[in-house]
Protein backbone atom coordinates (compact mmCIF):
# COMPACT_ATOMS: atom_id res chain seq x y z
CA UNK A 1 0.00 0.00 0.00
CA UNK A 2 1.20 3.65 -0.88
CA UNK A 3 -0.01 6.62 1.18
CA UNK A 4 -1.18 9.73 -1.25
CA UNK A 5 -3.11 12.76 -0.66
CA UNK A 6 -6.36 11.73 -1.87
CA UNK A 7 -6.12 8.90 0.35
CA UNK A 8 -4.05 5.42 0.24
CA UNK A 9 -3.45 3.33 -2.71
CA UNK A 10 -4.23 -0.32 -2.83
CA UNK A 11 -5.07 -3.41 -4.26
CA UNK A 12 -8.99 -2.65 -4.03
CA UNK A 13 -8.38 0.79 -5.09
CA UNK A 14 -8.16 4.64 -3.62
CA UNK A 15 -9.01 4.41 0.47
CA UNK A 16 -9.76 8.35 0.85
CA UNK A 17 -9.08 10.26 4.05
CA UNK A 18 -12.78 9.35 4.59
CA UNK A 19 -12.22 5.76 4.70
CA UNK A 20 -14.56 4.61 2.20
CA UNK A 21 -12.98 2.31 -0.57
CA UNK A 22 -13.30 3.36 -4.30
CA UNK A 23 -13.24 0.77 -6.92
CA UNK A 24 -11.25 1.04 -10.22
CA UNK A 25 -14.75 1.11 -11.88
CA UNK A 26 -15.50 4.11 -9.51
CA UNK A 27 -12.54 5.73 -10.73
CA UNK A 28 -12.68 4.83 -14.50
CA UNK A 29 -16.63 6.35 -13.98
CA UNK A 30 -15.58 9.76 -12.18
CA UNK A 31 -13.04 10.00 -14.90
CA UNK A 32 -15.47 9.45 -17.60
CA UNK A 33 -17.70 12.48 -16.27
CA UNK A 34 -14.58 14.19 -16.07
CA UNK A 35 -13.90 13.86 -19.71
CA UNK A 36 -17.71 14.83 -20.44
CA UNK A 37 -17.88 18.01 -18.18
CA UNK A 38 -14.39 18.98 -19.91
CA UNK A 39 -15.74 18.02 -23.45
CA UNK A 40 -18.66 20.03 -22.63
CA UNK A 41 -16.99 23.08 -21.23
CA UNK A 42 -14.76 22.50 -24.40
CA UNK A 43 -17.88 22.92 -27.13
CA UNK A 44 -19.24 25.81 -24.70
CA UNK A 45 -15.58 27.84 -25.28
CA UNK A 46 -15.72 27.17 -28.96
CA UNK A 47 -19.22 28.33 -28.97
CA UNK A 48 -18.39 31.18 -27.19
CA UNK A 49 -15.61 32.12 -29.32
CA UNK A 50 -18.03 31.55 -32.29
CA UNK A 51 -20.51 33.95 -30.77
CA UNK A 52 -17.67 36.32 -29.63
CA UNK A 53 -16.66 36.04 -33.39
CA UNK A 54 -20.42 37.59 -34.71
CA UNK A 55 -21.09 39.94 -32.05
CA UNK A 56 -17.12 41.32 -33.29
CA UNK A 57 -18.34 41.31 -37.47
CA UNK A 58 -21.77 42.81 -36.10
CA UNK A 59 -19.89 45.47 -34.08
CA UNK A 60 -17.78 46.24 -37.25
CA UNK A 61 -20.78 46.23 -39.74
CA UNK A 62 -22.26 48.82 -37.08
CA UNK A 63 -19.26 51.02 -36.48
CA UNK A 64 -19.10 51.05 -40.47
CA UNK A 65 -22.95 52.08 -40.81
CA UNK A 66 -22.38 55.22 -38.52
CA UNK A 67 -19.19 55.83 -40.24
CA UNK A 68 -21.24 56.39 -43.68
CA UNK A 69 -24.65 57.84 -41.95
CA UNK A 70 -22.12 60.64 -40.45
CA UNK A 71 -20.12 60.74 -43.78
CA UNK A 72 -24.17 61.58 -45.18
CA UNK A 73 -25.15 63.60 -42.88
CA UNK A 74 -21.60 65.98 -43.34
CA UNK A 75 -22.54 65.82 -47.02
CA UNK A 76 -25.78 66.66 -46.57
CA UNK A 77 -24.90 69.48 -44.33
CA UNK A 78 -24.87 72.97 -45.41
CA UNK A 79 -21.94 74.38 -46.82
CA UNK A 80 -20.13 76.21 -44.09
CA UNK A 81 -20.67 79.53 -43.45
CA UNK A 82 -18.23 81.82 -44.44
CA UNK A 83 -16.51 83.79 -41.57
CA UNK A 84 -18.08 87.22 -43.05
CA UNK A 85 -21.74 86.31 -43.79
CA UNK A 86 -22.26 90.79 -44.95
CA UNK A 87 -21.37 91.39 -48.20
CA UNK A 88 -18.04 93.42 -48.43
CA UNK A 89 -17.86 97.53 -49.63
CA UNK A 90 -14.80 96.55 -51.35
CA UNK A 91 -14.71 96.00 -55.01
CA UNK A 92 -13.47 92.34 -55.92
CA UNK A 93 -9.99 93.43 -57.23
CA UNK A 94 -9.22 95.30 -53.62
CA UNK A 95 -10.29 92.08 -52.37
CA UNK A 96 -8.16 90.08 -54.19
CA UNK A 97 -5.00 92.21 -53.56
CA UNK A 98 -2.50 90.60 -51.31
CA UNK A 99 -1.35 92.87 -48.00
CA UNK A 100 2.24 92.78 -48.05
CA UNK A 101 3.79 90.32 -45.78
CA UNK A 102 6.52 92.81 -44.34
CA UNK A 103 4.32 95.25 -43.43
CA UNK A 104 2.51 95.55 -39.68
CA UNK A 105 0.38 98.28 -40.56
CA UNK A 106 -0.90 101.38 -38.72
CA UNK A 107 -0.89 101.50 -35.37
CA UNK A 108 -3.72 103.98 -35.14
CA UNK A 109 -7.55 103.36 -34.59
CA UNK A 110 -10.28 105.65 -34.96
CA UNK A 111 -13.54 104.85 -32.91
CA UNK A 112 -15.84 107.16 -34.45
CA UNK A 113 -14.99 110.63 -31.71
CA UNK A 114 -11.72 111.52 -32.86
CA UNK A 115 -10.90 113.98 -35.79
CA UNK A 116 -11.17 112.19 -39.20
CA UNK A 117 -8.83 114.34 -40.70
CA UNK A 118 -6.30 114.01 -38.25
CA UNK A 119 -6.83 110.55 -38.10
CA UNK A 120 -6.27 110.28 -41.94
CA UNK A 121 -3.03 112.38 -41.43
CA UNK A 122 -1.40 109.87 -39.17
CA UNK A 123 -2.86 107.00 -41.46
CA UNK A 124 -1.01 108.55 -44.27
CA UNK A 125 2.13 109.16 -42.30
CA UNK A 126 2.60 105.70 -41.18
CA UNK A 127 1.70 104.64 -44.64
CA UNK A 128 4.32 106.25 -46.29
CA UNK A 129 6.64 103.69 -44.53
CA UNK A 130 4.82 100.61 -46.24
CA UNK A 131 5.18 101.96 -49.91
CA UNK A 132 2.26 100.36 -50.91
CA UNK A 133 -0.36 101.02 -53.02
CA UNK A 134 -4.23 102.15 -53.32
CA UNK A 135 -5.50 98.74 -52.50
CA UNK A 136 -3.11 98.20 -49.69
CA UNK A 137 -4.58 101.78 -48.33
CA UNK A 138 -7.85 100.51 -48.29
CA UNK A 139 -7.25 97.62 -46.36
CA UNK A 140 -5.31 98.99 -43.68
CA UNK A 141 -7.36 101.89 -43.57
CA UNK A 142 -10.47 99.48 -42.41
CA UNK A 143 -8.27 98.01 -40.07
CA UNK A 144 -7.94 100.95 -38.55
CA UNK A 145 -11.47 101.41 -37.69
CA UNK A 146 -13.09 99.97 -34.66
CA UNK A 147 -16.22 100.01 -32.84
CA UNK A 148 -19.02 102.09 -34.35
CA UNK A 149 -16.45 103.20 -37.23
CA UNK A 150 -16.25 99.80 -38.27
CA UNK A 151 -20.02 99.10 -38.36
CA UNK A 152 -20.95 102.09 -40.38
CA UNK A 153 -17.88 100.58 -42.96
CA UNK A 154 -19.61 97.65 -42.92
CA UNK A 155 -22.83 98.90 -43.74
CA UNK A 156 -21.97 100.23 -46.88
CA UNK A 157 -23.04 98.67 -49.94
CA UNK A 158 -21.58 95.72 -51.30
CA UNK A 159 -18.58 96.05 -53.77
CA UNK A 160 -19.56 99.96 -53.45
CA UNK A 161 -15.75 101.34 -53.03
CA UNK A 162 -13.75 101.43 -56.17
CA UNK A 163 -10.72 103.78 -55.22
CA UNK A 164 -8.87 105.55 -52.06
CA UNK A 165 -10.30 108.53 -52.68
CA UNK A 166 -13.79 107.59 -52.42
CA UNK A 167 -13.20 105.68 -49.46
CA UNK A 168 -11.91 108.77 -47.86
CA UNK A 169 -14.25 111.64 -48.82
CA UNK A 170 -17.07 108.73 -47.57
CA UNK A 171 -15.29 108.45 -44.42
CA UNK A 172 -15.08 112.00 -43.96
CA UNK A 173 -18.52 113.23 -45.00
CA UNK A 174 -19.70 110.42 -42.41
CA UNK A 175 -17.53 111.72 -39.35
CA UNK A 176 -17.21 115.81 -40.36
CA UNK A 177 -18.65 116.42 -37.23
CA UNK A 178 -15.58 115.20 -35.26
CA UNK A 179 -13.73 117.52 -37.03
CA UNK A 180 -11.85 120.21 -35.42
CA UNK A 181 -13.15 123.94 -36.01
CA UNK A 182 -11.12 125.84 -37.89
CA UNK A 183 -8.75 128.88 -36.22
CA UNK A 184 -10.51 132.25 -36.78
CA UNK A 185 -8.49 135.52 -36.12
CA UNK A 186 -10.64 136.43 -33.21
CA UNK A 187 -10.07 133.18 -31.27
CA UNK A 188 -6.63 134.44 -30.73
CA UNK A 189 -7.95 136.93 -28.21
CA UNK A 190 -8.94 133.56 -26.20
CA UNK A 191 -5.14 132.82 -25.62
CA UNK A 192 -3.54 133.84 -22.70
CA UNK A 193 0.03 133.75 -21.94
CA UNK A 194 0.74 132.08 -18.67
Amino acid sequence: MRSTRQGIVGSAGVVPPGGDNLTTQQILDTMRALQAEVAVSRDQIFASRADNAKLRRANEEMRRDLLQVGERATDERAPPVPLRARPMSFSQAIMDTALPTTSLGPKVSFTGVEDPEAHLTVFDTQMMLTRGFDSVYYKFLMSTLAGTTLEWFVSLPDRHITTFDQFATLFMEQYLVNKAPTRLSYDVFDIKQY
